[in-house]
């Protein structure tokens, strides 16, 4: 693992580098972003760039310097590099507030916390299970669809997920329609229809979401979760997961069906030609 924090690149990654008054420690106050890394290369960056921007800003967090966030992506991917390389990884980008006090109320500057840390990663399973949770997302919170480093629903959910024999959790909203999961979207197949749920409903607006609807094409519609749990096929897509199909939700076995298979051989050729491999 390399870490690089506020500019500089850090000799051990674990040493202590943030302050105990970081906002981003003390209340969660920060925002951040998941990168694939293959052969050493990122995956759709500037995507992912652009969401870090929009959810500091929806946080109103001022925005970060996105060629400052560029140079510790080449510092950590550069380092990873000297020791061997880093075929299969992923980038944690994090800003928080900043110092400030112990509490909610945020310091009056605009000094930011950056840090950019690269990781091995494993490949991901063949496949998932999935379980819906009781606690429904709030699709007209300040916090929906920012991806915020406020976890904590998130630990809660997937820790009831994994107890009860699955590996992902799934939210429904409010109203009660499919929203998504823990740290994935969510792509169901009814009538040989292709669906996923639309912003509206409080989803991450997902990086791998967002390439899927463009080179696979799929109906962005808010229906009941019981929709989802009937439908004839199920996959999650996320930085980590690409496109992962999904054969059990809840207590109901599912098959890895055309669409999917459709889905998943579209998702690896178009990511080669993105890479440029």
């Amino acid at each position: 693992m390399h870490a690089w924090v506020d500019g500089q690149l850090l000799d051990d990654p674990e040493a202590p580098a943030v302050g105990v008054t970081d906002h981003g420690f003390t209340v969660g106050d920060g925002v951040f972003e998941a990168v694939k890394v293959v052969d050493g290369r990122p995956f759709a960056l500037d995507a992912h760039l652009v969401r870090l921007r929009g959810s500091a800003v929806g946080l109103g967090l001022p925005s970060p310097d996105l060629d400052a966030v560029r140079a510790g992506v080449e510092a950590v991917l550069g380092a990873a590099e000297r020791d061997g390389g880093l075929s299969l990884g992923r980038l944690r980008i994090t800003v928080t507030g900043g110092s400030a006090p112990l509490g909610s109320g945020r310091a009056e500057h605009d000094e930011l916390t950056l840090a950019v840390v690269a990781a091995p990663m494993a490949p991901a399973a063949a496949s998932a299970t999935v379980v819906t949770v009781p606690w429904p997302r709030n699709e007209r919170g300040a916090l929906a669809g920012l991806k915020t480093t406020s976890y904590a629903e998130n630990v809660v959910a997937l820790a009831a997920a994994r107890r009860a024999g699955a590996d992902e959790a799934v939210f429904a909203n409010l109203q009660g329609h499919l929203c998504e999961g823990t740290g994935s979207n969510v792509f169901y197949v009814v009538d040989g229809e292709l669906r996923t749920p639309t912003l509206a409903s409080g989803c991450l607006a997902g990086v791998t979401r967002r390439l899927v609807l463009d080179w696979v094409g799929a109906s962005e519609v808010d229906e009941p979760v019981e929709v989802a749990e009937t439908a004839d096929e199920v996959f999650l897509v996320s930085t980590t997961r690409d496109v992962q199909p999904v054969v059990r939700w809840g207590d109901r076995d599912l098959e890895v069906g055309p669409v999917t298979r459709a889905a998943a051989a579209t998702w690896a050729e178009r990511e080669v030609q993105l890479l440029g491999r």
